[in-house]
């Protein structure tokens, strides 16, 4: 009879060659680790008192911000559990727009607490269940507790966008950017039965460095970075009649090949004059059916332009498709693929068009669409990477500003609603049963952790700052109690004009307990040996050769 496997002590191999594997409690905490790591990377930016991140990509181009979402976008991180960190931070930015930093900083220190109960022999199936029961009851007190919101209500959503850019570094220009932003929005909202729609990609952003920031303007219609194309053409153009084309004004070259022979002269001015004749045609058709604006994807070929010229039509060529779309929106014209096919019904209308020059280039500004839910956004600033910090600013404020709107709801900030929903969770975990109780109660602190880091943030003391706003929320109509940075104290943030969208809050809560969860189920961890590309190969092969080589040398040196 053959003698068991064990026993003849011959090893089973599961795994390629120059695999690891890491299990159990190390996978578990090499994960949390790197998590940790990322929300402590965040940590320094959050609040109004954050500092900025200066990244440096491979290319050497700089980045200066504290936005959350580009700070993870940029850094490049390689561990797959801080790559989930970062997934969260891009889905709490597609879905609310603002709140990536609270997201992952809360999931960080979700990992943080559950650190703690792992020590305490906890099973992380136990903790998990805690964390989403906690976020379960978090959510539903938050919708019980938040206030109402108006589409008309513009101090409240002024204040909502002053909240977001309070912590941008616009912050000295940040009264002038709500007010703009809040037109901005109310301008592209629609009403869908009962409830307001905001599509936030109606708002047109155009950056040109120069100026200051306070030289941003929002033009009500749309704004083209492409100047005139001909010297002659008018560079305003009153009840504009306009033809939206992705069709060329010229002459295109055949996509076979074929050769034209010419054996005089003549023979090439009756080329020349035939070209010159089919676009003559095609400005005639133009012009026929009323259009005074011609705005192409394409190009337009010299003679074209001087046709146009003639005629009296202003022309703009090689506009981006996604600027054509919007253009086509605002002012209900038809995308006409083919000149012949353009009718008068295809035209769009606007009260003005017009050639500007802004900074040292021109631009073509269209105002008085004939639908005015397109609206553009012009920004200004001394140099180019702080036109960009002001583009992430006023995105994440159209954002927050339009979550507001469409939800019609918003809370207190300044570490508030944190507070308050920590309160109602540990008064709600004693009624649960067993150790889920300890998770429950780890999901408070964690999110009393928020308004820590805005304090230490701030240069105050978080432990004080955190007595204090524990003192105040005992009191039941002190549920808005926050800190107040510049001073340390706990006032009311409703009052001070602290106003957040629900829709953020809830957001981050949901995207920060999603990610610490999914890293707390895993306990196993394998990694591949990473393939080799060929020229990794190759230079190997060759360190190998001029590695024989010396050691052939050095023996026939020796004999």
């Amino acid at each position: 009879m053959s003698a068991p496997l064990e026993s003849m002590g011959v090893p089973v191999i599961i795994l390629k060659e120059g695999t690891q594997r890491t299990a159990g409690r190390e996978a578990l905490r090499n994960n949390m680790m790197a998590a940790m790591a990322v929300a402590e990377i965040l940590k320094t930016t959050y609040g109004p008192k954050g500092m900025d991140k200066m990244l440096v990509d491979s290319l050497g181009d700089v980045t200066i911000t504290n936005d959350g979402a580009t700070i993870l976008d940029k850094m490049d991180i390689q561990h797959p559990s801080g790559k989930m960190l970062v997934q969260a931070a891009k889905g709490q930015d597609e879905e609310a727009g603002d709140g990536t930093k609270t997201s992952v900083i809360f999931a960080g220190e979700l990992l943080r607490q559950a650190e703690d109960l792992l020590d305490r022999n906890i099973h992380p199936t136990l903790i998990i269940q805690g964390y989403k029961m906690a976020l379960e009851k978090a959510v539903e007190f938050l919708n019980k507790i938040a206030e109402p919101v108006s589409y008309d209500d513009t101090e409240k959503l002024v204040k909502v966008a002053m909240t977001s850019l309070n912590s941008k570094a616009v912050r000295e220009a940040r009264d002038y950017y709500a007010k703009l932003v809040v037109d901005a929005v109310r301008a592209v909202a629609e009403k869908r039965g009962d409830k307001w729609y905001v599509d936030i990609n109606n708002v047109q952003i155009v950056k040109k460095h120069g100026g200051s920031l306070l030289d941003t303007v929002l033009v009500n219609g749309l704004v083209i970075d492409k100047e005139v194309v001909h010297p002659d053409m008018p560079k305003r153009v009153t009840n504009a009649k306009i033809a939206v084309l992705d069709a060329p004004l010229e002459i295109q070259k055949p996509e076979i090949d074929m050769e034209i022979s010419i054996s005089s002269p003549d023979a090439i001015k009756r080329l020349l004059d035939k070209q010159e004749k089919i676009l003559q045609e095609k400005v005639d058709k133009i012009a026929a059916t009323g259009a005074n604006v011609v705005i192409t994807q394409k190009g337009i070929d010299d003679v074209a332009q001087h046709f146009l010229a003639k005629r009296g039509i202003l022309a703009v060529r090689r506009v981006k498709r996604s600027d054509i779309e919007k253009l086509a929106r605002a002012t209900g014209a038809k995308i006409v693929t083919n000149i012949d096919d353009l009718k008068p019904e295809d035209l769009g209308y606007a009260d003005l068009v017009e050639e500007r020059k802004v900074g040292e280039d021109k631009m073509v500004f269209v105002e008085g669409a004939k639908n005015p839910r397109s609206v553009t956004i012009l920004i200004r600033a001394g140099f180019e990477r702080m036109v960009d910090e002001a583009e992430r600013s006023i995105h994440d404020a159209l954002s927050a500003v339009a979550d507001a709107i469409m939800d019609g709801k918003i809370v207190a900030g300044g570490g508030a609603t944190e507070i308050e929903i920590a309160k109602y969770l540990r008064d709600w975990s004693k009624t649960v049963p067993g150790k889920i109780q300890l998770a429950v109660e780890a999901f408070a602190k964690a999110l009393e952790s928020l308004p820590q880091t805005l304090a230490t943030n701030a240069g105050l003391d978080p432990i004080d700052v955190l007595m204090k706003l524990r003192s105040a929320h005992s009191d039941s109509s002190k549920k808005w109690y926050g800190i107040e940075l510049n001073t340390g104290n706990v006032v009311d943030m409703w009052a001070s004009g602290v106003l957040e969208p629900v829709r953020v809050k809830i957001n981050a809560l949901k995207s920060g307990t999603e990610a610490a969860t999914l890293i707390l189920r895993i306990d196993d961890m394998v990694a591949a040996k990473r393939t080799e590309t060929g020229a990794g190969k190759k230079g190997e092969e060759k360190k190998e050769e001029e590695e024989s080589s010396t050691s052939s040398s050095t023996s026939s040196s020796s004999d």
